[in-house]
């Protein structure tokens, strides 16, 4: 499981920051950039920040804590129960054009991590989901370029680039067993939907994406950042 190799900075190194595998120096997190701790953001690592269409987002953690039978219950009703039943879309979309989101407003989520990205481009690299699904290939090298790992000729020659965009795709890490196993109290599977551009509309009406779109152009406007729709 992915999740297993690479630790989540607020849910297992925030209660015990030993919890991790010093030989691999990958840390992954959903926090804003405005809340990261200051040792992060004044120390040498590099952050890799990929973001979205927040229509296709607010699709994916729809149906992310519905099957966790936790929609959005800490936002609507600020207590914990396993057995609260999930928002319907119509009034989670509400939530989220208002800003009401796990990690905040979405809008202010991808402006921190770009706004950062041009005050440091050489240590956050801002990338979209889009633009990787696009060109995979191309996007792999300039990752391992950015982490000062860059490939030689004779490991592109030899298929390298393609080896890793089909051990990484999701479908071959979606068909590993363990993630198709029930663990607890999670299930692996519930990370693996179907990672396609544009699923979205399959959920909310053209008014509701133009609504979304609308809101996304208003917040983003002047930031010189235009992301894919």
């Amino acid at each position: 499981m992915p999740h297993d190799c690479v630790p989540f900075l607020e849910y297992d190194l925030a209660p015990d920051p030993s919890n991790r595998d010093l030989a691999i120096p990958l840390v992954s997190t959903h926090v804003p950039y405005s809340c990261l701790p200051q040792s992060i953001i004044s120390s040498s690592c590099k952050i890799i920040y990929i973001c979205r269409d927040a229509k296709d987002v607010f699709v994916s953690l729809w149906y992310f804590n519905a099957k966790l039978h936790r929609l959005w219950y800490f936002l609507a009703k600020m207590q914990r129960s396993d057995n609260v039943e999930p928002l319907p879309l119509e009034e989670a979309f509400e939530l989220f054009c208002n800003g009401i989101a796990n990690y905040g407003p979405y809008w202010d989520h991808v402006l921190g991590y770009w706004r950062a990205s041009l005050e440091f481009p050489e240590k956050i690299l801002f990338l979209t989901y889009e633009e990787m699904k696009k060109d995979t290939a191309a996007h792999v090298k300039k990752l391992a370029e950015f982490m000062g790992c860059s490939f030689t000729l004779e490991e592109e020659e030899g298929g390298g680039v393609q080896k890793i965009i089909s051990m990484c795709s999701f479908e071959e890490l979606s068909s590993l067993e363990v993630n198709k196993s029930i663990s607890s109290p999670i299930q692996n599977s519930v990370f693996f939907r179907k990672g396609e551009i544009g699923d979205w509309a399959n959920h909310l009406t053209p008014e509701m994406g133009a609504r979304l779109d609308d809101i996304m152009e208003k917040k983003l406007k002047g930031s010189g950042l235009k992301l894919p729709r």
